[in-house]
């Protein structure tokens, strides 16, 4: 039952921040230069579309959020690989830092806003790739499936491959329809808060991390000491 307990939350967790990747979203491609600081597939497409010259496409933007994931996805990697399985503190210190430096951009963003073109611009989107990139080998090592936190496309696959229509048994099709929509609500409240302003949005999604972050943390499954010593004996 701990067990199950335990799964349901890392569940509602990761799916709280896949709603907070469709505000980033929504606020990197509407207020920073159409570009996507989660959705690596789309800076891809968008890369490839603007190399042609197609007129007002941006080239260096998703250069610099393919880099900057890249580079949080990396470091993700490196401090959690020696963690243990499940949520450690590992999995909330890197959150943390993820929500704490998205919340701290939109806080820097109300006295230095972006404006197209700009040095301050570019270092965002680079900077807030990097927090995608890191959330997202967090989510990854917690391995909740169906559930990455930053793209919805293979989500969408097991949808439809797994369904009763194709012949499968339609086994989490729930969590799965869920991720889908959560996306598209977050990207539906980051466009409306872009309209305020690109700080809000980054408040917005930031705050809301963090929060499931100390969640997490705090009601995370803990191992007995006397278990820990003894698999550490073994």
């Amino acid at each position: 039952m701990r067990s199950e307990a335990t799964a349901r939350l890392h569940l509602s967790l990761m799916l709280g921040l896949t709603f907070t990747t469709g505000i980033i979203d929504a606020v990197g491609y509407l207020g920073l230069d159409k570009v996507f600081t989660a959705n690596m597939t789309g800076n891809v497409v968008i890369l490839g579309m603007a190399l042609t010259g197609a007129e007002g496409l941006p080239v260096l933007g998703p250069v610099l959020a393919l880099g900057g994931f890249l580079l949080g996805a990396a470091a993700g990697g490196r401090v959690l690989s020696a963690s243990r399985k499940g949520w450690g503190r590992a999995t909330t210190a890197a959150l943390v830092v993820s929500a704490s430096i998205t919340l701290a951009l939109g806080l820097i963003s109300i006295v230095v806003p972006p404006v197209h073109g700009t040095v301050w611009t570019y270092i965002l989107t680079t900077v807030l790739a990097v927090t995608m990139g890191l959330q997202a080998a967090t989510a990854r090592r917690l391995a909740v499936a169906d559930i990455t936190t930053v793209v919805v496309t293979s989500t969408l696959t097991g949808f439809a491959a797994d369904s009763r229509l194709a012949g499968g048994t339609g086994a989490r099709w729930q969590r799965r329809a869920l991720a889908v929509v959560l996306v598209l609500l977050g990207a539906l409240v980051g466009a409306l808060l872009v309209r305020v302003g690109v700080p809000l949005g980054l408040c917005v999604a930031g705050g809301i991390a963090l929060v499931l972050a100390l969640i997490g943390h705090f009601l995370r499954e803990t191992k007995d000491p006397a278990e820990e010593a003894t698999a550490a004996a073994e």
